[in-house]
């Protein structure tokens, strides 16, 4: 299934080929503390490091998700109970904002 993978430093939104697992999000992010929250009413969820807010990491671009607090790293979306996203890529295009 696909997943969004969301890169602030080269400012992309990119379909990416998803086990399902969240391991394989936590590879995709690149740390393994991860949380996430829910971003629309069909249970499509934005992953992210949840230690971004602290981590001091030269470089690292962020971005926004309407208006959920700004995230620096990579974020991952995928939908309800690890599926492929409901949203589709054009529609997140329009709700991101790279800071």
């Amino acid at each position: 299934m696909t997943c969004f993978v969301i890169d602030p430093t080269a400012k992309t939104i990119t379909p990416v080929l998803w086990d399902g697992g969240l391991e394989a999000i936590r590879q995709l992010i690149g740390f393994e503390t991860i949380d996430s929250d829910e971003i629309n009413a069909n249970g499509d969820r934005l992953f992210f490091d949840e230690k971004c807010f602290i981590r001091q990491t030269p470089g690292v671009g962020r971005f926004q998700l309407d208006s959920l607090a700004p995230v620096a790293g990579v974020g991952v979306v995928v939908g309800a109970g690890e599926s492929a996203p409901q949203m589709t890529l054009q529609a997140l295009q329009g709700r991101v904002k790279f800071l």
